[in-house]
């Protein structure tokens, strides 16, 4: 991995003068774990499968100098607990505007990564009111797209279950990394730095992740997109994303009116821990755009 992008580089550089706060929501039996950084126009940043809303630091770190940053674990994971209903893509859009509720009564814009952007599509539709701006990163408007069992995915998703912790981490790194990157780095390396990002171990997926992958799996935002015309909104995908592979990107795109679609060359589906710096830079562009 380029150094460039790693903690500490120029992807990651931090704000010192930032304000945080961890606070909690208390929503349908489940209490929200929460953080908040920064002041001004708010940013909610929405998790896919498995991952802390910590994992959203390398945006954060930067983004805070000019706006409040929300993000928060969703239902089920890490510290949100306990899981209090069924999961479903509905449930955790409600999860997400309640947690904008909590400190702003300011339209936000909406980032969503992977099943996080079915939730940023659904709160949009669902309380557009809100909704400032959308950017969806690595998504698509069909969960049943992304959970096609291709034997690449079944071989792959098996090998992130079976094995070794190191074999376990490596099969979950080819999930998230374009091959160049993933033929020419120390993946030991790679999988230590990506830990603390992510929340966990790469060995070792939550309990909750199966269940957020049924829930993706029966959500279909698309005969609805048509809603959406007009809200401004940027749909990214990377070239090498196999599980968000970029023609869903571009149909997503194509059903909403005025919406801009980005391809990232050399990424796949880490991209927002990989290559902060083009994605920070893509969502200040956008935001800058939809004020």
């Amino acid at each position: 991995m380029n150094s460039s992008n790693r903690a500490g580089g120029p992807g990651f550089s931090t704000n010192p003068m930032s304000r945080k706060e961890s606070f909690a929501v208390t929503h349908k039996g489940c209490r929200i774990a929460c953080s908040r950084s920064g002041t001004g126009v708010p940013i909610l940043f929405i998790q896919g499968v498995g991952v802390h809303g910590s994992g959203w630091g390398p945006q954060v770190d930067v983004l805070d100098a000019r706006y409040q940053c929300l993000t928060f674990d969703n239902r089920g994971l890490n510290k949100s607990q306990p899981i209090g209903t069924p999961l479903s893509i509905e449930q955790m859009a409600e999860d997400a505007l309640s947690v904008l509720k909590a400190r702003t009564t300011d339209p936000a814009h909406i980032v969503g990564h992977s099943m996080g952007g079915l939730i940023a599509l659904q709160l949009a539709l669902s309380a557009r009111n809100s909704v400032r701006s959308l950017a969806l990163l690595c998504t698509f408007s069909r969960g049943k797209d992304a959970t096609k069992l291709s034997p690449w995915m079944i071989w792959t998703g098996l090998r992130t279950r079976i094995g070794t912790k190191r074999q376990r981490r490596r099969a979950f790194l080819k999930l998230v990394l374009p091959p160049a990157t993933f033929a020419c780095s120390n993946l030991d390396e790679v999988a230590r730095q990506f830990a603390p990002i992510f929340g966990h171990d790469l060995a070792v997926q939550p309990p909750v992740a199966m269940k957020q992958l049924t829930a993706m799996a029966r959500y279909d935002a698309t005969p609805r997109l048509h809603q959406l015309s007009g809200l401004p909104t940027l749909v990214v995908s990377a070239t090498h994303d196999r599980l968000a592979r970029p023609e869903y990107g571009r149909g997503l795109a194509a059903a909403i009116r005025g919406a801009r679609f980005v391809e990232i060359k050399d990424a796949a589906h880490g991209v927002p821990i990989e290559r902060p710096e083009s994605i920070n830079s893509l969502l200040l562009e956008h935001f800058s755009r939809s004020t």
